[in-house]
This record gives structure tokens, C-alpha cells and sequence, in this order.
């Protein structure tokens, strides 16, 4: 368990609309602009952003939380201070700067390069990407030749990671422990390789209690991102089994916190493999204890089963919830009759147009106060009548991301 003498011992996510403390965010940057026409399919990017007016609806996002009392630490400036630890800079450069990365010939002229930088630029390159044309002449082979100087995803000698925009799913805080996660998109593989250096270094972090996962072992089917995982609450997660989520890493997640007493009940939403619904909370989310945002075209759809500890190998029983709606399941685990869901508003073209807007992506700083996107007026509005504090961010450029504006978010300290 956690060494409780370490500034991580605290660190701990009991519920998905408890008072938030503590989050991590990554602010728009060199990677958003290295975004072109045609690398941003393969980037997971639907199309480029205007940068410049995404860190701006970014900052104001951070200052309206920060406004609320929450403490909010930003991933170029954790990665630079890790980067500033000699030992920690060579851990993850030994493991960034190989042949089947930046190419045989071009692995000590990179790697001399990036030692000569300052830790806040190197940071910028680890997560906005080193070009070959950025690499100066004094530290060029000639087997940069091979490189095509172009902005194919596969010509960078350390691809741009611009999806760290969406933190969530790096790494998710599970009651009193971390996931380290295996995401299911190539592209975004090295991420989650930045914040293992981080929890190995930082000394904000050194310590923390990781249930499972590492960077650096082959996962094979077993992919987990933050987007599918809510922390209910009542010692209960729910699992979203869906495109980028597998039964694989569910049932290792459940066994490990179960055989640690972390968790007594995981329920999974089984859901079908569509970019619609790409994560659990593109189409369910919490905006108080009783209240639930949900796509009713996904969520009802929803085929739920519980996975409980047991005595048996291998550690965890399995329960099919049908033919219990998913909301039923979620309500009776949490101890309640019922939950009041307010689903995404309009009619069938508005309530699908809402929820690709990310009209389902609330961020709860505290029960029944949430963040959303301005455009989603509909939904926003039944939020409001439903005795929900709404505040707003702009949503125009910072939605252009496969991640949807909840897992802009990692959340790292927050109440039960």
C-alpha cells in the first residue's frame, strides 16, 4: 500500500461528484499545432484546432475551477520538474530514444540533442514531438535523409501526443490507488510512458499506490482507458466494456483491487463497439449523487453485469444483471430506489447531434455542480431544471478530440 509519509498517501478518488480537491489537466500546445489535414485522422483528431483559441477556452476552464477552490496542476509543468531530476530524465529517454522509435543512425545525435535542452522545452518536445527538421544541423546524420521532412505521423522522431488534451484516460484515480493504462490507439501508447516517469520521480508522487498496469509490458488485448471508468461511490465502480475498454483488462483491474479490499463491486456496461459510443462517459455521467446524465440511444442498450470479490480463482465472481436496466443496476449498487436521469436533450437529430458535442461529459467539482460545454444549451437547460448548478466552458475547439471534455480532466484528489 501507499507509504503513508509520502505527499501521494492522501491521494484518493471516492466518488465521481464528491468535492474535487486536486486534478491534473494538459493545456493545448505544440502537439495541437503540429496537427495537419493529414496526420489528424491518425492523430485521433477529427479535424485541426485553432490553438490559439483552445488554450484560451483551456485557461478559462482552469481558472473557473481554480475559482471553485480546486487545486489544478498542469502536465507540461509536472513533466518539466520531473525532467529537471537527472536520474528520471535518463529513465525515460532510454526508453523514448531507441532504433524502433527515431530509426538506427539518428539514435545518438537525438538523444545528444535532447540532453542539451532546459527541462520546460524538453517537456514541450516529449509531449508535442520532435520533427526531424527540428533536430539542428550540428546533431543531423545522414541517415536523417531517410526521414522525409513532412508531417506523416511516421516521420517524427518522437510522434506528437496530442491527446494528452484528454488526462482521464492516461491514468485514473480508483478510491485509493492509480491505473497505470494500456490505451487501445497506438498513437497514444508513449502517454501513458510520461506519467509512469512522473509516478516513479515526482516527488508529488513517488509512492502512489498503482493497482495495475505498466507502460512497459505487452498488454495484448487488454486495453483501459479513464473514459469508461466511474468511481460511484459505496465502494462500487462502474466499468464501461466498450470500444476502447476490453473484458481482458476489466476483470484484472476488478481481481486486483478486489484482493486488496479496494473495491467490493464493479459494475461493467457491456456496450456496443461504436465511436458513439467510444467511452462510458461520452454517454453517462454524474451530476449529483441521485442525478445521471445519460444518451438514452447507447445507455439503453446497456447490458450490465457485476463482478463481486470471491474465495475462488481467480478471485472475483461474475453476475448477468439482465433483464435490470443498467440504470436499475447503478441505483440498487449504490444503495438508492432510484436515480433522476436527465437525458440529452431535443429530439432524435438534436439529442444525437448534443451527445457528439459531448453533451454528456459533465465535470462535477462538488455535488450538483457541474462543468459542461456552452453549445450543449439543451441538455444544459434540463440540467438546470433539474436543480443542477451548470457553468460553462466553450467547446468549439477543445471538442474536436476523440476524448470529449470529461476526460480533460484527471481527477486526483476528490471527496466521497
Amino acid at each position: 500500500m501507499t507509504d503513508q509519509s509520502s505527499p501521494s498517501a492522501s491521494y484518493g478518488v471516492h466518488s465521481e461528484v464528491g468535492t474535487l480537491r486536486k486534478v491534473l489537466v494538459c493545456a493545448p500546445g505544440l502537439a495541437h499545432r503540429r496537427l495537419t489535414p493529414s496526420n489528424s485522422d491518425e492523430l485521433l483528431f477529427d479535424d485541426v484546432l485553432w490553438v490559439e483559441n483552445a488554450q484560451r477556452d483551456h485557461a478559462d476552464f482552469v481558472n473557473k475551477m481554480r475559482g471553485r477552490g480546486v487545486d489544478v496542476v498542469e502536465l507540461h509543468d509536472l513533466l518539466a520538474e520531473t525532467m529537471a531530476m537527472p536520474e528520471a530524465k535518463s529513465w525515460l529517454l532510454d526508453r523514448k530514444i531507441v532504433a524502433n522509435e527515431v530509426g538506427v543512425g539518428l539514435i545518438d545525435g537525438t538523444r545528444e540533442y535532447l540532453e542539451t535542452l532546459e527541462p520546460r522545452q524538453l517537456a514541450e518536445f516529449l509531449i508535442g514531438g520532435l520533427a526531424t527538421s527540428d533536430l539542428p544541423e550540428d546533431f543531423r546524420s545522414d541517415y536523417v535523409g531517410l526521414a522525409r521532412e513532412s508531417t506523416g505521423v511516421r516521420e517524427y522522431l518522437m510522434p506528437p501526443l496530442p491527446n494528452t488534451l484528454f488526462t482521464r484516460d492516461t491514468t485514473c484515480w480508483l478510491y485509493g490507488g492509480v491505473t497505470m493504462n494500456p490505451l487501445y490507439w497506438p498513437a497514444r501508447h508513449d502517454e501513458t510512458l510520461l506519467m509512469k516517469a512522473i509516478y516513479e520521480f515526482h516527488p508529488d508522487f513517488v509512492g502512489s499506490n498503482v493497482w495495475w498496469g505498466d507502460p512497459e509490458q505487452d498488454w495484448g488485448m487488454s486495453t483501459f482507458e479513464g473514459g469508461d471508468i466511474l468511481v460511484a461511490g459505496n465502494g462500487v465502480v462502474l466499468m464501461g466494456m466498450s470500444e476502447r475498454t476490453s473484458r481482458q483488462a476489466i476483470t484484472q483491474v476488478a481481481a486486483a483491487m478486489f484482493a486488496r479490499g479496494a473495491a467490493e463491486r464493479v459494475v461493467v456496461a457491456g456496450m456496443p463497439k461504436l465511436r458513439a459510443a467510444m467511452h462510458l462517459d461520452t454517454v453517462f455521467t454524474f451530476a449529483d449523487r441521485d442525478v445521471v446524465t445519460t444518451y438514452p440511444t447507447i445507455v439503453d442498450g446497456i447490458h450490465a453485469f457485476s463482478l463481486r470479490p470471491s474465495d475462488r480463482s481467480p478471485g472475483l465472481e461474475v453476475t448477468d444483471e439482465a433483464p435490470k436496466t443498467f440504470i436499475d443496476v447503478v441505483a440498487e449498487s449504490l444503495g438508492l430506489s432510484d436515480l433522476r436521469v436527465v437525458e440529452t436533450g431535443g429530439d432524435v437529430y438534436q439529442s444525437e447531434r448534443q451527445q457528439w458535442d459531448s453533451g454528456n461529459n459533465a465535470v462535477a467539482v462538488e455535488p450538483g455542480v457541474v462543468f459542461t460545454y456552452d453549445r450543449n444549451t439543451l441538455t444544459n437547460a434540463l440540467l438546470r431544471k433539474a436543480g443542477i448548478e451548470v457553468m460553462t466552458i466553450v467547446g468549439a475547439e477543445l471538442g474536436r478530440g476523440r476524448g470529449g471534455g470529461h476526460c480533460m480532466t484527471c481527477p486526483i484528489i476528490r471527496d466521497a
